[in-house]
């Protein structure tokens, strides 16, 4: 059972991870020549409003006009205007003091051909009412003051300027890496975590140290934590967007937090399989280290650590910080997998249905709700052009684009993908694997779900492609994993079966043990009796197994002890095989060679024979 920070922690985080959705960012080219002469011109970034004015693709097709420096003003007030106004000229204006529908509007009365606004902060797209847009029909765009003044240094005063948006392939090649990623985590979380909770299920808790115990902590999700969980979600949305800079540095303290811990958790059992740092620390009453930690398992604690501070603290450089992010986020949706637990078909349907929901009304209804026109989650994910702070939320998987292209020389932008959009269907690719072990039905669900996610993923993406806006993925994602496990479970006629989830306590098959009898001598009862009534086909002879023995160190042959110290005499009576206790199942029954070997689950135990047989059973 999960402790109480384990379980609140559980349906923290997820909250956190629905806020994100892929954004296309408008970025242009102004390319700069001098009036006089023959030089050879230069490209800088701009960053543009399709919705106010469109540029052309081609610098061909583009206008080449004289730019007019207005830097010395702001343009917000007739005064700005120079006596000539701006007839057939592109004025350029520091950003300040008035909105962009101001400064455009003003710049469209007296006779100019666009604008370009000078920012010595960071670039935003320039925004404004809807109505407003069908005011303005010049192109509208924001320079870096460093650019400025580099035009000014390379060109002077008397320089031509032509805006362009120049294309881009649909799809960037840095799509592949996000369905690889996303796909792979799915895939890997789903597995791993349907494989430890019916392992689980066949042995009791190991007493271990408390970090082992803390591996093995999973929150059963109920309808009240679904309803809980998705109020929480719109609260933080709602308190996102008006508080962004307020609570964005304690979602980046909480990510660093939780992804070290995932992080931890995914590295602590190939860790553990190294045969060196297995000496614990001394005797102490420090809190934590007062259970004597391995000393490997110290030294991984404070590599995750080290790891997610270095990320929250260089996470603004774009150049390489991205891989840092995307590999804590991929150990952090890993370890929620692993944590969270969907125990019936009911419930991930409740819980995807209500996401589907919420995903859907924050991305496409919002934006008739707000008084600027824009998706409360768009606007959250990808930070609010006003923000002082200008950071950015990091609960997403984030790829740079790839593509050769000239806005090369803006910043890079990203793709995104929510942590919820793996995280979500992820569960029930999780119950799906769970449920293939219980009817032995050689993974069908599991492979069947983890296609089905695959494919709406692609969807996301060519919508993404068609619409050039973003798109909440869970419309596409939850309809394919439902559907396609609905089915799955109607075609093999075991809905009813999949929807309640039941058999995972009661009815789940008895864990076939199987004792080697070649090489091993069986005791028997009499060691008198003749070879003839010790028929081992009759009567297996076994020590009784407990939970305990289950994952305990293995024995050595050669001292018949274990790894740790020697052998306890096995309990109960070697006249017949007794299964380990499974919590909610029936009465232990005896199970034979044969009756194993029927399951295809059979492996030889390692046995050795001093004065008793001693065998360790093994899980396949």
């Amino acid at each position: 059972m999960a402790t109480g920070r384990t379980g609140a922690l559980a349906l923290v985080l997820p909250g956190l991870l629905l806020l994100a959705a892929q954004v296309t960012c408008e970025y242009g080219m102004v390319h700069v020549i001098p009036e006089m002469g023959d030089a050879k011109g230069k490209d800088y970034c701009i960053l543009f409003n399709s919705q106010w004015a469109h540029l052309p693709h081609d610098l061909n097709k583009a206008s080449l006009l004289q730019l007019q420096d207005q830097t010395v003003s702001v343009l917000c007030s007739p005064s700005d205007v120079p006596s000539g106004g701006f007839s057939n000229r592109i004025p350029m204006v520091m950003r300040g003091n008035c909105t962009f529908y101001e400064k455009v509007r003003l710049a469209q009365i007296n006779g100019a051909r666009g604008l370009l606004i000078v920012s010595r902060e960071k670039l935003v797209p320039p925004g404004g009412n809807r109505s407003q847009y069908e005011e303005i029909d010049i192109p509208v765009a924001l320079l870096s003051y460093t650019d400025m003044l580099d035009i000014g240094k390379n060109f002077g005063r008397l320089v031509k300027v032509a805006m362009y948006a120049p294309n881009e392939p649909v799809l960037d090649y840095n799509m592949v890496i996000i369905f690889v990623m996303a796909v792979g985590t799915v895939a890997i979380g789903g597995y791993w975590a349907g494989s430890r909770d019916v392992k689980k299920r066949y042995m009791k808790h190991k007493r271990d140290d408390g970090t082992e115990k803390h591996d093995d902590e999973t929150v059963d999700v109920t309808p009240i934590m679904i309803c809980v969980f998705v109020v929480m979600c719109c609260s933080m949305l709602v308190l996102l967007y008006y508080f962004y800079d307020q609570l964005v540095y304690m979602i980046i303290g909480i990510f660093c937090l939780a992804s070290s811990t995932g992080l931890y958790s995914c590295l602590s059992p190939f860790v553990r399989r190294l045969p060196f740092g297995k000496c614990r620390v001394p005797d102490n009453n420090l809190p934590y280290f007062h259970k004597r930690p391995q000393v490997r398992m110290l030294l991984l604690a404070v590599f995750c650590i080290s790891v997610s501070v270095v990320w929250g603290v260089f996470r603004n450089e774009d150049q390489w910080a991205w891989v840092l992010q995307d590999a804590l986020g991929i150990a952090f949706c890993l370890y929620m997998l692993k944590t969270i637990r969907l125990p019936t078909f009911k419930g991930c349907t409740l819980l995807l249905m209500v996401l589907f929901i919420y995903d859907v009304f924050f991305v496409f209804i919002t934006p008739f709700l707000t008084k600027s026109g824009t998706s409360i989650m768009v606007e959250v994910a990808a930070g609010p052009s006003d923000s002082a702070t200008h950071e950015k939320l990091p609960m997403v998987l984030k790829v740079p684009r790839l593509n050769a292209s000239p806005l090369a020389l803006c910043d890079r932008p990203f793709s995104l993908l929510g942590f919820g959009d793996i995280l979500v269907p992820g569960l029930l690719v999780a119950y799906c694997h769970r449920f293939d072990i219980q009817v032995q039905s050689s993974r069908v669900y599991f492979v069947a779900c983890t296609i089905a996610y695959g494919i709406g993923l692609l969807v996301t993406f060519v919508a993404l492609a068609l619409m050039q806006m973003g798109q909440p993925a869970l419309l596409y994602l939850v309809p394919c994993t439902l559907i396609t496990s609905f089915s799955v479970a109607l075609w093999r006629k075991e809905l009813t079966m999949f929807w309640t989830g039941s058999g995972f306590a009661k009815d789940l098959p008895q864990p076939p043990w199987v004792v080697s009898s070649a090489g091993c001598s069986q005791p028997t009862k009499d060691s008198n009796a003749s070879p003839s009534q010790q028929d081992p086909n009759k009567d297996m002879t076994s020590p009784t197994f407990h939970a305990e023995d289950l994952s305990g160190p293995s024995l050595d042959p050669e001292k018949g002890t274990d790894a740790d110290g020697p052998t306890p005499e096995p309990e109960g009576s070697a006249g017949h095989v007794r299964d380990p206790v499974v919590e909610g199942s029936r009465s232990p029954q005896p199970w034979s060679e044969k009756h194993g070997a029927r399951r295809g689950r059979l492996k030889a135990c390692a046995c050795h024979r001093k004065g008793t047989t001693r065998c360790q059973p093994h899980l396949l």
